[in-house]
This record gives C-alpha cells, structure tokens and sequence, in this order.
C-alpha cells in the first residue's frame, strides 16, 4: 500500500483555538495558542497510508480482501454513483500525545488543552492535505472526490471502523485499533473517499449542475428535477 509522509510547516492556530472551545473566548491571550502550535510542530510524526479499490454501488461493496460492505444511509447515499473508493489512514504520531498526557499530569492543564488541540488540528491538516493530493493524481484519470468520510459520521457506525482498518493500510503506520473502535495513537484518522468519474451527458448545459450533469439516472440520492 502507498505510504505518505508529509511535514506539516504550520499548524491553522483558528482551528487549534476551536477544538480547544475557545471559539467565543474574547480575551484569551493568543499567545498561548501560537506557542502550543509551535510546540506541536516540534511533536508530530505525520505518516499515511491508502489504497484504491472498486466499487459496487448497486451492492455497497468495497471489492477489498476482506470485501466490506458499507452500511448506513447516509454513506450509501455518499458514495452513490462512484465506481471507486479510497480508503484511508493517517497520523500524527505518539510523541504529541504522551507530552499532553505529561504536562496534565504536572498540572499545566491549560497547556495540556492546547497542545491537545493543536494536535487535533494538525490531523485533520495532514488528512486534508492527503486529500489534495488525491484529487489532484485522480483528475488526471478523470475521477473527482467526494470528502472524505469516517466511521462514526452520521449513521455510519463506528463499529464499522474494524472494516476499515484491516484494509487501509493503517498497522503499515503503527496503528492500532482498541476493543472499544478507537484508534491508537488518538490523534490519527480513517476515513473512506468516493472516486466519481467525470461525465458529462449529452446536451448538458453548463448552467446545470450536480445530478444534472451525473449519468447515474437510478441513483436514489438523485434529484426528481434533475
């Protein structure tokens, strides 16, 4: 399976400030926020890891070995009309987690907070970052992407995570997986990504869009005035 590795040169300190609920904090000072991303930096392991496989759509089955099969309305309805999914996993390591687990131990809870956050938000840059990657490899094949999609969104349940985890590649980057569906180290994601070939149908006007322009006529998320 590909293996991504990636250095993240800065940390979104907004997003850092929103997992750590300070979002409507007026007067925090943001000097803590910055020295917790800088801090983070210093911490993180950025590794990934994916795999392509087809998709059948008409039997929401991923063609893996072990196959999975997708359960839940809202990604069935996600992944309607894709012929190919990506799954995927990506961390940012132990490191950042044992120094937040050290600093709430010596009773720096707020630093403690902070660093966790940072980390939270470094994750989801570095999936995001994969995600970009992808778009840009698959439109050259003339696939476009879905967002990314991972257990325990909607009513994808995150018992549905063994699934996933067996196939995308994700003890390949020291991950592993709790009896409870929880990943380890914390600060690492698995998601699943839609693969949706381009096709635009005959007579498309460029004013329409969406399941205007989607050759998938039997698909039930598809759109009556369409």
């Amino acid at each position: 399976m590909p293996i991504y590795n990636a250095q993240i040169l800065a940390i979104d300190a907004a997003e850092t400030r929103r997992y750590a609920g300070l979002r409507r904090a007026q007067n925090f000072g943001e000097k803590n926020i910055r020295d917790a991303c800088e801090e983070a930096l210093l911490l993180l392991n950025v590794r990934g890891a994916w795999e392509v496989y087809d998709y059948d759509d008409a039997n929401q089955l991923v063609a893996s070995e072990p196959p999975l099969k997708i359960a839940g309305k809202s990604i069935v309805k996600h992944l309607c009309g894709c012929e190919q999914v990506i799954c995927m996993a990506v961390t940012v390591g132990a490191e950042i987690e044992r120094e937040v687990t050290k600093k709430f131990s010596r009773g720096e809870y707020l630093a403690s907070v902070l660093l966790d956050a940072a980390a939270t938000a470094a994750v989801e840059q570095a999936a995001d970052a994969m995600e970009k990657n992808f778009a840009a490899h698959f439109a050259k094949d003339g696939f476009k992407l879905r967002w990314r999609y991972s257990p325990g969104y909607g009513d994808w349940a995150l018992t549905e995570q063994a699934g996933l985890f067996k196939i995308c590649g994700a003890e390949q980057i020291g991950l592993r997986l709790t009896e409870a569906m929880m990943l380890e180290p914390r600060k690492s994601v698995t998601a699943i990504i839609g693969l949706e070939k381009i096709f635009v149908r005959e007579n498309f006007s460029p004013a329409k869009k969406s399941c205007a322009a989607c050759y998938k006529l039997d698909c039930p998320a598809r759109k009556i005035d369409a």
